[in-house]
């Protein structure tokens, strides 16, 4: 029952295109209902006096369930009428209009309820302009003037001509207005879907890249442990993918470094000791000492470490480097530069195909935390990749073109 009441509730409305079609339901309903309450307290005096007293309830009727119709077809189809409905809807009221002469008195065409035809139109014009054929709706507009002349037919003298000019004026700025307001509020509705469609597709892009960085670094570990090699390897690497299986973890129970930067500072030399300890088969040579005092926060510092071993894992299985030199300093200006280094096989940076270690792992998930990171190799040449950090993030690295590998 309480699922029911909701839907009358127009400010519950969803703002899509059904919601603004739902909410556009009520305004005809409400339109054509209210015109309908106005009619029915001169429905007696218009019998009485009309010189065609069955005609003139004939009329009535007719008007009156054609109100009631309408709003019931809107309110349950939740949308305005359909093309045929309307022109059906246009008709009635041109008819009335046109029979109007035959059974009101000519002093009783204005100025009262008696002769509802005018304002019954007026309804049907306000309702009507919901339809989506713009010919439709001029023809059915211009058709209501034009039986509306033929309604005032002779008895229109000097004293009401300003009246019957007034009228017909607001036929046209009425139909002008709704026509307005039905297709302006349809654009909303329009360009909301769109909105939300579009941030929705954004959403899962990010979410899968966010995998893509979360799991990359443990794919390559699972796929280095289905390799051949000695039991020591195999006992380092079982360590490595043990810390990557951790982070999979957390990241499917929907935890992430803090974007903010908040939590407890992480020493960078320490963070670097300990992700070289995982690759100690690799020919690594470590200077930290200029570093030493660097920290960092806890969030800026898990994706430093993500990139690093992401770093290293190319070296393991494409460098095939006899030395790598990880090097840490730190600036006066409280910045800092890591830079690492390998003398193996290398890659040409210009005709390389990016991959998601280098593309997404490193360069794009630290300068979402303002590292910069430049990346240099030639074939046959070796590997330099710098990440560097300081007081203007956004500034580090300009106008070096920053290229990635396929690793």
């Amino acid at each position: 029952m309480s699922g029911r009441s909701r839907l009358w509730r127009v400010r519950e409305l969803p703002t899509t295109k059904a919601g603004v079609e739902r909410a556009f339901s009520y305004f005809i309903a409400g339109v054509r209902l209210g015109t309908l309450a106005q009619m029915i307290p001169a429905v007696h005096g218009g019998v009485t006096t009309s010189p065609q007293g069955t005609a003139y309830l004939v009329c009535w009727a007719a008007a009156a369930l054609a109100s009631v119709a309408v709003s019931v077809a809107t309110l349950v189809r939740r949308r305005p009428l359909g093309a045929y409905v309307s022109a059906a809807d246009y008709s009635l009221a041109c008819l009335l209009l046109v029979l109007a002469p035959l059974v009101l008195v000519p002093g009783e065409r204005f100025g009262t309820w008696i002769a509802y035809q005018p304002g019954y139109a007026l309804s049907v014009i306000i309702t009507a302009s919901g339809v989506r054929s713009l010919t439709l709706w001029a023809g059915g507009m211009f058709g209501i003037v034009a039986c509306y002349a033929v309604y005032l037919g002779g008895s229109l003298d000097g004293e009401m001509t300003t009246t019957a000019i007034g009228n017909i004026l607001t036929y046209v700025v009425y139909a002008l207005v709704t026509r307005m307001f039905f297709g302006y509020t349809r654009r909303i509705a329009h360009d909301a879907d769109e909105s939300r469609a579009r941030a929705a597709e954004l959403a899962r892009r990010e979410e899968e890249r966010r995998a893509q960085v979360m799991m990359h670094n443990g794919v390559a570990v699972m796929r280095l442990l289905t390799e051949p090699g000695t039991d020591a390897v195999r006992s380092r690497l079982l360590g490595l993918a043990e810390v990557e299986v951790q982070r999979m973890r957390s990241y499917l129970r929907g935890r992430s470094p803090d974007r903010n930067g908040e939590g407890s500072d992480v020493g960078l030399a320490a963070l670097i000791t300990r992700v070289c300890e995982r690759f100690a088969d690799l020919p690594v040579e470590t200077l930290l000492d200029l570093g030493a005092a660097v920290r960092m926060p806890a969030g800026r510092a898990e994706a430093v470490e993500r990139a690093l071993e992401s770093l290293l894992l190319n070296v393991r299985e494409h460098a095939r480097a006899d030395a790598v030199v990880i090097h840490l300093d730190a600036d006066v200006d409280a910045g800092w530069t890591l830079t690492v280094r390998d003398d193996g096989v290398g890659f040409d940076a210009v005709t390389a195909v990016p991959g998601v270690g280098l593309r997404e792992v490193v360069v794009g998930e630290l300068r979402r935390w303002g590292i910069g990171v430049d990346v240099e190799s030639a074939a046959g040449a070796g590997t330099t990749v710098t990440i560097s950090a300081g007081p203007a993030p956004a500034a580090v690295g300009a106008g070096r073109d920053t290229r990635t590998d396929a690793g």
